[in-house]
């Protein structure tokens, strides 16, 4: 029997693989999520154990896609999205001491931790596509890394065209060019005067509204509200605990976040039965889900700009997905909570606060000991770190835990995108890889648009046709 999908906000239940897939957002606003999560046995995860990466994936993509795909042709789709990446083991883990290890998400084609999801998702995405005889037209928006691994991923599908939009000056140079000088007639990226939150809104607001594209378009979600790419990331939790000892024992993560969806791919692993004892949430200056994870505060504050500004957001949109299941799956009292949270400040009962720091502990880095913690672990382990991870190592070591049980940090992102911030510890950047450097030969292609829907709609009408 295929798995079901239902809308957070109670308005679109029933819908299969595909239909999420193509959707993104719920027509009622909502986020998908499985009517029904699946289990993973002692016995299932003891037998997964030694599996490559990719049969890994394969194994756990089918519980969640079963019937969208022929069996062979999604084992190829996997197969051949993680043949490209530049490490045998696909997602290493390097151990630094007392049981703290750094699994390394950034052997990928764009150096980030998007590649494991997105490599597939635009593979997906074409089969879909090309089975019903439609096209589509991507929109997404990102912090930084999203946009390349996105173009990366899609940049070969027949059947889509891609638009990205970014926050003008407020990604990293490396960041911005991995974007704008990729080739292909189907790629168009939009520097939108403003922050990622008005990017994300923006993109919220046309999937709200379709109606500026053609007859027989429509817009596809890849970022992280799209359910397929949290479903690849799952598999990453599932890789790092059984290779340190689950699920005899338990291991813990540390997660930098901003979307929440990363961290959000950790609870569904706990929830399906690896054992994980603790999730960091390890937050920059926009801090959110710390004060609200640490004191129950869930407002808003102003959005700073940070050496880590893949984590500079301050609405977390997979944050909902979490908080339907802490309200017990209640959709009203979801969208209370959430309307709330957006006019000022919301709280949790003392209660549901209580449940929440059952699964998730959180600490926040501001940049000069972002810049301390990179200086620090390279002086003591020879380990080059990325500003976002070091933002998760300082938060593992500040939260404290058991040492019996090991301590994951998600490595987001290879340092050699971050420059800036690697100089500011006092250390020399590595160079960008060979193919990066050919790329960033290339010419930049994007246009600046005003922070204004109508102006965003009007030049996305035109991609469409």
């Amino acid at each position: 029997m295929s798995m079901k999908y239902l809308s957070t906000r109670g308005g679109c239940s029933g819908q299969g693989f595909e239909e999420v897939l193509l959707t993104g957002l719920a027509p009622d606003g909502g986020l998908f999520v499985p009517e029904e999560l699946p289990r993973l046995s002692t016995a299932d995860l003891r037998e997964m154990r030694d599996l490559p990466y990719a049969e890994l994936a394969w194994r756990i993509t089918s519980l969640f896609a079963s019937g969208a795909f022929p069996e062979d042709e999604l084992r190829r789709m996997i197969e051949s999205s993680y043949a490209g990446f530049a490490h045998p083991e696909i997602a290493p883990l390097t151990a630094l001491d007392d049981g703290e290890h750094v699994l390394e998400l950034f052997h990928g084609p764009t150096l980030a931790f998007k590649d494991f999801a997105l490599q597939v998702l635009g593979r997906m995405l074409d089969h879909v596509l090309r089975q019903k005889g439609k096209r589509a037209l991507i929109l997404g928006a990102t912090s930084g890394d999203t946009g390349s691994a996105a173009l990366e991923g899609c940049r070969h599908s027949s059947q889509v065209d891609i638009c990205i939009l970014h926050p003008q000056g407020k990604v990293s140079e490396v960041q911005r060019k991995q974007m704008t000088t990729v080739a292909g007639e189907n790629i168009f990226n939009l520097a939108v005067e403003g922050n990622f939150d008005d990017c994300q809104r923006l993109v919220k607001a046309a999937f709200a509204d379709q109606s500026f594209l053609p007859a027989g378009r429509q817009l596809v979600a890849v970022n992280s509200i799209n359910w397929a790419r949290i479903v690849m990331q799952i598999v990453y939790y599932v890789h790092a605990g059984l290779r340190l000892g689950a699920p005899e024992n338990p291991v813990s993560f540390s997660v930098p976040t901003g979307n929440f969806g990363d961290v959000y791919a950790g609870y569904l692993a706990r929830e399906m039965g690896l054992p994980i004892e603790r999730l960091i949430v390890a937050t920059n200056e926009n801090d959110i889900l710390h004060r609200f994870i640490g004191g129950n505060d869930y407002s808003i504050s102003a959005l700073r700009h940070t050496f880590s500004p893949s984590m500079d957001i301050l609405v977390s949109s997979n944050f909902e997905r979490y908080l339907f299941d802490l309200f017990g799956r209640d959709s009203e009292a979801l969208a209370q909570f959430m309307a709330a949270g957006a006019a000022g400040g919301a709280k949790l009962s003392d209660s549901r606060w209580r449940d929440m720091r059952e699964v998730f502990d959180s600490a926040s880095a501001d940049d000069a000991t972002t810049c301390a913690t990179i200086a620090e672990v390279w002086r003591d382990h020879g380990v080059l770190l990325d500003p976002h991870t070091a933002v998760g190592v300082r938060a593992a070591r500040d939260c404290g835990r058991d040492l019996q049980v090991p301590m994951i940090c998600l490595a987001t992102a290879h340092p050699a995108k971050f420059s800036e911030a690697v100089a500011a510890a006092g250390l020399q950047a590595p160079e960008l890889p060979g193919r990066l450097q050919r790329q960033f030969q290339r010419p930049e292609r994007y246009r600046v648009v005003e922070n204004d829907l109508a102006a965003l709609t009007a030049i996305l009408g035109g991609l469409a046709v």
